[in-house]
């Protein structure tokens, strides 16, 4: 027998306020690191590696203060570790790399949209982990998002490419990477919470990525406008967004936190094109439709 739990619409009001503004956090940081990028000259690379570095340090004091247990309980099981190392790798680390990788060979909005893919991932591996034959809404929701990142890729042109390879190239590990995050972390999330594991994960994938790009090391023209913009990007982008966002699944279903997350490439096409002046032509705009519809089909099916 099924029961059905109702959320008091004050909390349900709460959770809906926290994805919206999560999403156009996550949206809005995109197109700060776009002007970081393409106007500072700053370095992806060291970018990702701060924004993981200090969001990390945040989510785990957050962790602390609510006196957390689960920070002292990851410690004992050497199978949890090594879980978290591969979650912070391959799914932290790997998708904050290629995100912003995306947006430096294109925009905020291309790269966003490029990381929504990951529903079709999603989709193929829970029909082959299941063995299943795949439904309807999937089957149109994967025709979509695959005729949307054509539109996006090539304008239309089967001849040419309307972004780089490097773009749709890192877009798509984007993508991967980003149905990585969504599926690997589930046990380990369960077990010992949100804040703790995604805390760890962007702190143990920012020591790692130390190696590569130091810290301390800035390239790029710092200013008064790029420490406004790197700092928004940390704060205001990762750590402050991420918190919200996993507080919101607790106030409303995850159909609607699905819709709404929407926001966040609405927020990055609206910013770009009006502060960054960046140029979108309709049959862009139609493949940007067609990869978000994904998720109003997808998010019909509670099952």
């Amino acid at each position: 027998m099924d029961i059905k739990v109702k959320i008091p619409l004050e909390n349900r009001t709460k959770g809906i306020v926290f994805v919206i503004f999560a999403a156009t956090l996550w949206g809005v940081s995109g197109t700060f690191a776009q002007y970081l990028f393409h106007n500072a000259n700053i370095s992806a690379d060291w970018l990702v590696d701060i924004r993981l570095l200090f969001s990390g340090i945040g989510l785990i004091g957050i962790a602390v203060i609510k006196k957390d247990k689960n920070i002292f309980k990851l410690c004992k099981s050497k199978y949890d570790l090594l879980s978290l190392v591969i979650f912070s790798i391959i799914g932290m680390l790997g998708v904050q790399y290629s995100y912003f990788t995306t947006i430096k060979y294109s925009n905020a909005p291309t790269s966003t949209i490029l990381q929504y893919l990951s529903l079709v991932f999603i989709i193929l591996h829970s029909i082959i982990k299941y063995k299943r034959i795949p439904h309807i809404k999937e089957i149109l929701a994967v025709i979509l998002a695959l005729m949307g990142t054509f539109l996006l890729a090539t304008n239309g042109n089967i001849h040419k490419l309307a972004i780089s390879s490097h773009a749709l190239f890192w877009g798509i590990i984007a993508a991967f990477t980003a149905a990585f995050y969504t599926i690997y972390p589930r046990r380990i999330l369960i077990k010992f919470g949100s804040n703790t594991i995604v805390g760890f994960g962007m702190l143990i994938g920012g020591i790692l990525f130390s190696f590569v790009a130091s810290p301390f090391k800035i390239h790029g023209s710092i200013s008064t406008y790029s420490m406004l913009a790197i700092i928004f990007v940390v704060l205001f982008g990762t750590l402050i967004p991420f918190y919200f966002y996993f507080e919101s699944v607790t106030y409303i279903k995850p159909s609607e936190t699905g819709i709404l997350s929407c926001m966040e490439p609405l927020s990055a096409v609206i910013l770009s094109i009006f502060w960054l002046n960046t140029k979108f032509s309709i049959v862009e705009f139609v493949g940007m439709i067609s990869v978000l519809s994904t998720i109003l089909i997808l998010s019909t099916n509670e099952k």
